[in-house]
C-alpha cells in the first residue's frame, strides 16, 4: 500500500473487540503518522495498538519521504547514523503513543500500547548479549517516556534475561518471535520472575505492561514445507500447526492466570500478560493473515495485522466466535499427527528463532544502511 492509504471496512474488527481480541496495526512507521492514517483508524476504533518492524522502517526511509525533515536535521548537527536509528525509533515510538493515548486511558491501561523494535548493537557490539539487550531496551523507554510504551524483545536465550531485568526495573516489554510451547512457558515463567523482582522493589505492577507474541504463519509456512518434503498429502492436515499451538499456548496463558503466583500479583495491581497472533509480515502488500485473524479468536488476546490484512479483514472477515478456549484435546491430537508424519515441533522452533535472528539483524543493517546513506547526502536526503 502506498503512504497513507490504509483503510478498513471496520465490522469485523468492531467484532473481534467484542470477543476480546484487540486488533493492532503491525508495521508502524512515520508516513501513517504524518498523514494521520493511524489517527483515523484509532478514532474508528479499529486499532487498539500499534508495533513497528525494523524491515518496514528501512524501506521508508529508503525510498520515501516521511522522515526526511528530521534526517536533514540530523545531518546538520552530524548526529552519528546509530544514534540518529535512535532518534528516529523514539520520535516515532512517542508520536504513536500519544495517538494511541485514549484508548489507554479509556481502558485505564489495558490497551492503548505501542511497541518499538530495538537494535541491540547500535555501537557495533561484537555479539548479543542480555546486558546489551537490557541497555538497549532502558535507553528506548528513557527516551520513549511514555507510560504506553513497550520495547520489543526476541524470545531467545539472552532476550529472555534482558526481558526479567527489564520488567524487574518497570520497563513494559514486548516479547517477540516465541516459535513453541516450552519456549512460551519460559516467557510465563520470566514475566512471573520479573513482576515478582518488581514487586519487591516496591514498583507499580499496573504500570508494567507486557505482551507475547506467535509469528503464526511462519509456523504454519515452515510446518507445511516439512509435509510438502516428505511427501504428506493428508487432506486437512497442512495449515493446522499454527492453530495447535496456539489453542496448546492459551491453555497455558489460562492456567498461569488461575495459578496462586497470579493471584499474588494481580493482588498487588498485575495486568496479565497477553498473547498476540503475529498474523502476517507487517510489509505484505498481499493480505495472507485475514484466515488466521479469522480462526485465532479468544478472550485477553492480540491481533497483530499488516495494513493489507487489517484491511482485507474489515471488508471480507467472517469471525467464527472462541475457536482457542476448551480445544486442548483437539490440539493435541493435531500435534501428534503431525508429528506421526515425521514433524519436530522442536527442530522448527529452533531453525525459526534461528532464522529470526537473522532476519531481524538484517534488517537492523539495512534501517542503519539507509539512514547512513541520506545523513550523507544521498536519494530524498
Amino acid at each position: 500500500m502506498g503512504e497513507g492509504t490504509v483503510t478498513s471496512g471496520g465490522e469485523v474488527l468492531r467484532e473481534l473487540l467484542a470477543e476480546g481480541v484487540s486488533p493492532w496495526l503491525d508495521g508502524l512507521r512515520r508516513s501513517l503518522l504524518a498523514s494521520g492514517a493511524l489517527a483515523r483508524l484509532v478514532a474508528a476504533g479499529e486499532v487498539r495498538g500499534a508495533t513497528s518492524d525494523p524491515g518496514a522502517l528501512a524501506a521508508e526511509v529508503a525510498r520515501g519521504t516521511a522522515y526526511g525533515q528530521q534526517l536533514s536535521h540530523l545531518a546538520c548537527r552530524s548526529v552519528p547514523p546509530a544514534t540518529a536509528v535512535q532518534a528516529l525509533c523514539a520520535y516515532d515510538l512517542r508520536a504513536a503513543c500519544d495517538e494511541l493515548r485514549p484508548v489507554f486511558a479509556s481502558t485505564q491501561g489495558l490497551d492503548g500500547h505501542v511497541s518499538m523494535g530495538l537494535d541491540p548493537r547500535p555501537a557495533g557490539a561484537a555479539r548479543v548479549t542480555a546486558a546489551t539487550f537490557a541497555d538497549a531496551a532502558a535507553a528506548l523507554h528513557r527516551a520513549a517516556c511514555r507510560p504506553n510504551a513497550l520495547v520489543k524483545i526476541p524470545a531467545t536465550d539472552e532476550g529472555l534475561a534482558a526481558a526479567r531485568a527489564c520488567l524487574a526495573r518497570g520497563i513494559g516489554v514486548h516479547v517477540t518471535d516465541v516459535f513453541s510451547l516450552r519456549r512460551y512457558e519460559q516467557v510465563v515463567d520470566v514475566w512471573f520472575d520479573g513482576l515478582e523482582r518488581a514487586r519487591a522493589a516496591g514498583l507499580d505492577l499496573s504500570a508494567i505492561p507486557s505482551l507475547a507474541s506467535l509469528p503464526v504463519a511462519r509456523i504454519d509456512a515452515a510446518v507445511d514445507a516439512l509435509l510438502r518434503a516428505g511427501g504428506a498429502a493428508m487432506p486437512g492436515i497442512r495449515g493446522t500447526a499454527a492453530l495447535a499451538l496456539a489453542r496448546l499456548v492459551y491453555r497455558r496463558y489460562e492456567e498461569g492466570l488461575g495459578s496462586a503466583r497470579w493471584r499474588v500479583l494481580a493482588a498487588a495491581g498485575a495486568r496479565p500478560q497477553r498473547v498476540m497472533w503475529s498474523v502476517g509480515s507487517p510489509v505484505e502488500a498481499v493480505p495472507r493473515g485475514v484466515p488466521y485473524v479469522e480462526s485465532l479468536v479468544a478472550w485477553g488476546t492480540v491481533s497483530a495485522m499488516s495494513e493489507a490484512t487489517l484491511a482485507a479483514a474489515g471488508r471480507r472477515g467472517r469471525l467464527r466466535g472462541d475457536t482457542l478456549t476448551g480445544q486442548e484435546r483437539a490440539a493435541r491430537e493435531a500435534v501428534v499427527r503431525l508429528e506421526g508424519l515425521g514433524v519436530s515441533f522442536d527442530e522448527v522452533a529452533g531453525r525459526l528463532e534461528a532464522e529470526s535472528g537473522e532476519r531481524v539483524g538484517g534488517s537492523w543493517r539495512a534501517l542503519r544502511g539507509a539512514v547512513t546513506e541520506r545523513l550523507l547526502g544521498g536519494p530524498g536526503g
